[in-house]
């Protein structure tokens, strides 16, 4: 199902039905796919009223067709703590940039619906059009349209937009590396959508959907037991700077996933990371930081620079343990 935002005040999940749907009882299509969930409960949100087919209320065995529209209301759900500060570090009439803290989704995904950028951008500003995102870990600067033709040019291949991130990781990066290679799946590890990454003109044989990927790297500071890291990524690919850095040996602080110890992911989604396991992350989140965003404005067409200072727990690479 794909998140659809009509409203503020409540969020809607659509799915339209494929032919691996199409046939299938409305109950089963919804306990078949979303697991989370019995098909006794799925019934009873049904009958309660927060799932419409087509628009309409129907009963639980209604058989699905290709192309029905299947919306699911899910309520005012309790929402997770999350840290809602932000800055606007630059705004005119076609943009925004916004500096995150490291605590805050971008999108609603999740159990996170106000308790998310988009939300606290769309109360104050109405419509806008997130140009690019963050983890939700990943604290600085992203780029945020007030018009849907600004974000269509922004997005466009090639336009000229440069992003660099301050990244503390674990080791002494006392040299610059010009990682180019790919993004392949971490098939050694427990997690499904860890990435390794890999050098080469080429993918290895036989990886699964491997991802070109670049990303330029030079060391900032380098302390004791940690190093501030400059990242400059020329691809955008999903996990890229954390993954990269891991599988050259510079795991980032902070990192439940792509950290020195991905147990510790595992135990995050379980309930089960102990205040142990906190220490040894260092820090409660990944220290990944969109710190310059330089871009072409849309309109205008000059270049437009904006910088984001480090966060002060960086200042962990003076440790000199």
């Amino acid at each position: 199902m794909k998140q659809h935002f009509d409203s503020l005040e409540r969020r809607v999940i659509r799915s339209s039905i494929d032919w691996s749907g199409g046939g299938l009882a409305l109950e089963q299509f919804l306990a078949g796919r979303f697991t989370y969930r019995s098909l006794e409960e799925w019934r009873e949100r049904i009958r309660s009223g927060e799932i419409l087919l087509n628009g309409t209320l129907v009963e639980p065995e209604r058989r699905l067709e290709l192309h029905d529209c299947v919306e699911y209301f899910p309520g005012d759900l309790p929402e997770p703590e999350a840290d809602l500060r932000y800055r606007i570090a630059y705004e005119d009439e076609t943009l925004l940039v916004v500096d995150k803290s490291g605590n805050l989704c971008v999108h609603p995904s999740g159990p996170f619906f106000r308790h998310t950028l988009w939300h606290l951008l769309s109360s104050r500003f109405g419509q806008i059009h997130l140009v690019n995102r963050l983890d939700r870990e990943t604290s600085g600067l992203l780029l945020v349209a007030k018009n849907p033709a600004a974000a269509a040019k922004l997005g466009r291949p090639g336009w000229p937009v440069r992003k660099e991130y301050l990244a503390l990781v674990f080791g002494r990066f006392e040299q610059e590396v010009d990682a180019a290679g790919f993004l392949v799946p971490d098939t050694e590890s427990a997690v499904r959508k860890k990435r390794r990454f890999v050098t080469g003109e080429r993918p290895p044989a036989g990886a699964v959907h491997p991802e070109s990927a670049h990303t330029l790297f030079a060391p900032e500071q380098t302390g004791g037991r940690f190093s501030l890291v400059r990242a400059v990524p020329v691809t955008g690919r999903l996990h890229q700077i954390r993954a990269t850095l891991f599988s050259l040996g510079f795991p980032l602080v902070g990192d439940k996933l792509y950290g020195p110890d991905e147990t510790l992911f595992l135990k995050l989604r379980s309930g089960e990371l102990t205040a142990a396991d906190r220490e040894k992350l260092i820090l409660p989140r990944q220290a990944l930081h969109s710190t310059l965003l330089e871009f072409r404005h849309p309109v205008s067409g000059e270049m437009v620079t904006v910088k984001s200072p480090m966060p002060e727990e960086f200042a962990l690479v003076n440790d000199a343990g």
